[in-house]
């Protein structure tokens, strides 16, 4: 019996799941704890388990497709390799447009005189010289690099050569900016250039972690990687291009979602261990967002699900706000749990609480520890970091006895930004575990560290909370006051009839008082009532013990389908290989045609002429991606957009794009015929 196997690695769980080769029936669906010191054993746990509740031999699977919140967690929670960018042929002002100072973080920049014209031209000489004297001293000290050329999109010249240097001189990864966007903007591509670069090695380590597993066990069939806008593409291209994974795991559980409800409107709120990723579900599709995926703050030029990611999930950091009367804020920060770690480190855990419990006075850092990620041993480090990180090389420890001074708070940091290290603390699940909503973890570690938290004192001198469950309920409560939000700037935001209508932004209008008083059914001389008028989908392993009272609140319905916790990993399989390639055709003068093409542009006499030659090349080109991505026997569509202006009365020729896209079912290896 052949089936397909579906894999999510998320922050908190990995999750597997056996739907039947026809996609139309859970045949076993499993979760395990993500292992981010060595991914491939929660991957192989979660697998194991789901193919040994199916029963099912390893040779019956004929595909394995992945999906996964790695990419999007480490760019909300700022983390990712050190990278170089390599900046040829821009100025000041456009290096400070992007946010690519606050992107890299202190990370090195190499600016070069190059780049191109509109039409393709060469602007300036590339200064290759300078170029491999400055690789040369930067060898060893990042992870990969980002390049990015003014207009390499009508010329991909400069970025080739900078980047054919840099394999040659250094080995390390290289992303050029014009192979992630065919679109103008420079500055903005280069930011997706530096992000995607980052998160080269943490993606090259899940799909080796997923293959090494499977080939391991005897799976010998084709790995996919579900992309941010829920298409499929090979293992092979995921590497290459792993910002176009951001949002992969989100775009997945849209898939799922409509595959589990039959739902064809609705508003799908998915909830992990570090984000509640939220998209508009219509006419049965997930809508993409024109401008690019927005993760973590960052506008990047991926094209992937219109999907609203805030940091707020079952292991958000709790944070006690200011005031007379203090408060509560979760996110976006993910920790690790308390009652996660005392599964691992029980002794240790609980002797700090019990001393932190016994003092009359416990500090800010009583109850929260510092632990290596297991990620390879950092280089570069400062010598701050690098007398931080000593500190918890050989594992878990107090933070209290990590930070020495005030001032290592900001070496930790770095430490914790780069993945090198992770904080444990107070979350969602913590509170969950003491209210007995979830189990699995250590409760009575949840516990102590609640009522350790709960000691805490306002500005009058009050505690936080009457004990451990009072802290634990207030703790839920506003993660459903935030997810409520979350989920109405999501409404305003996706409401067609409220563009350019002048109302405020969606995120003003969910915390407007009139919203919050029709939310509360206000009846006085003004009646207000707030609603959604879509259902909610709630996914996520959490949702079941979060969700349930969000659709009274709401004025929806709640929809909380099985299999909810593993709907990535449903998504996962379900999906299709999709493939746009575009081309661009410009008239640097009259009578003269240029079709932009890698290679370069082509000059053409006329206007169809050029037309008909960018339309060969956008298919040619979409079906190779297409294949290349897994597809097999892709179905092609061709979509053109000619722009002309009217000069005295006649119609002028600007620009043309021409976008192919190839579709198709992955490929799939033949089990039955084995069988047979």
């Amino acid at each position: 019996m052949a089936v397909l196997l579906g894999v999510d690695t998320g922050g908190t769980y990995t999750d597997a799941v056996v739907v039947d080769e026809a996609g139309e029936r859970v045949i076993a669906a499993a979760k395990a704890l993500t292992t981010r010191a060595d991914l491939a054993r929660g991957v192989g746990r979660a697998v194991d388990r789901a193919l040994a509740q199916a029963g099912v031999a390893a040779g019956d699977v004929a595909m394995v497709s992945l999906s996964t919140t790695l990419a999007t967690n480490a760019l909300v929670e700022g983390q990712g390799g050190r990278v170089a960018l390599v900046f040829i042929g821009f100025d000041d002002g456009d290096f400070a447009r992007a946010g690519l100072d606050a992107a890299l973080g202190g990370d090195p920049v190499i600016r070069l005189a190059g780049g191109h014209g509109p039409a393709g031209a060469e602007a300036a000489q590339l200064d290759l010289a300078r170029l491999e004297a400055e690789l040369a001293a930067l060898a060893g000290a990042v992870e990969g690099f980002a390049v990015a050329a003014r207009f390499a999109v009508r010329n991909p010249a400069h970025e080739l050569a900078a980047a054919g240097a840099i394999r040659r001189i250094t080995g390390r990864p290289v992303t050029c900016s014009h192979q992630l966007s065919a679109n103008l903007n420079g500055p903005k591509r280069a930011l997706t250039a530096v992000l995607n670069a980052r998160l080269i090695g943490m993606i090259a380590r899940l799909i080796d972690a997923c293959a090494g597993h499977l080939a391991a066990i005897g799976v010998d069939a084709p790995l996919m990687v579900v992309r941010g806008d829920g298409a499929l593409i090979s293992a092979e291209l995921a590497r290459e291009r792993p910002i176009e994974t951001i949002l992969s795991g989100p775009a997945a559980s849209i898939v799922g979602a409509r595959w589990l409800t039959g739902e064809t409107d609705a508003l799908v709120s998915d909830i992990g261990g570090t984000t509640t990723d939220i998209a508009l579900l219509k006419d049965g599709k997930p809508a993409i967002d024109p401008q690019g995926a927005q993760v973590g703050g960052w506008r990047t030029m991926v094209e992937a699900v219109a999907m609203r990611t805030t940091g707020l999930g079952g292991d958000s950091e709790v944070h006690i706000t200011e005031g007379l009367a203090a408060g509560l804020r979760l996110g976006p920060r993910r920790l690790v749990p308390v009652s996660l770690l005392a599964t691992e480190a029980p002794e240790l855990v609980h002797a700090a609480l019990d001393a932190a419990l016994r003092s009359a006075a416990p500090g800010e850092a009583a109850g929260r520890f510092v632990l290596p990620t297991g990620a390879a041993a950092p280089t570069g480090l400062a010598a701050r970091e690098a007398a931080v990180w000593a500190r918890i090389a050989a594992g878990p420890a107090p933070l209290s006895e990590v930070l020495k001074t005030r001032v290592e708070g900001a070496a930790l940091d770095r430490l914790v930004a780069l993945g090198l290290a992770a904080i444990s603390g107070v979350t969602p699940s913590d509170a969950s575990h003491v209210l007995g909503g979830l189990e699995g973890w250590d409760a009575a570690a949840a516990g102590k560290a609640l009522a350790l938290m709960a000691r805490r004192r306002d500005a009058r001198g009050d505690p936080l909370a009457a004990g451990a469950e009072p802290l634990a309920r207030a703790i839920v409560a506003q993660l459903q006051d935030q997810t409520v939000d979350c989920l109405l700037e999501a409404g305003f935001a996706e409401d067609d009839a409220l563009d350019g209508a002048g109302w405020d932004a969606p995120e003003r209008l969910a915390r407007h008082p009139l919203t919050r008083a029709g939310l509360a059914r206000h009846r006085g001389v003004v009646a207000l009532e707030v609603r959604l008028g879509v259902p909610v989908v709630g996914l996520g392993a959490s949702a079941p013990s979060y969700y349930p009272a969000l659709g009274d609140r709401l004025g929806t319905r709640m929809v909380l389908p099985d299999h909810a916790g593993v709907a990535n990993a449903i998504g996962a399989v379900v999906g299709h290989v999709s493939m746009r390639a575009e081309v661009l055709v410009t008239s640097p003068a009259e009578g003269r045609f240029a079709v932009h093409l890698p290679a370069g542009a082509e000059i053409f006499p006329s206007r169809d002429a050029a037309l008909a030659a960018a339309e060969t090349a956008a298919r040619q080109e979409a079906e190779t991606l297409a294949r290349q991505a897994g597809a097999e026997d892709p179905r092609l569509t061709v979509a053109r957009e000619v722009r002309e202006a009217e000069v005295e009365g006649r119609a002028m020729f600007v620009e043309a794009r021409i976008r192919a896209t190839a579709t198709g079912r992955p490929r799939i290896a033949h089990a039955v015929e084995m069988d047979g």
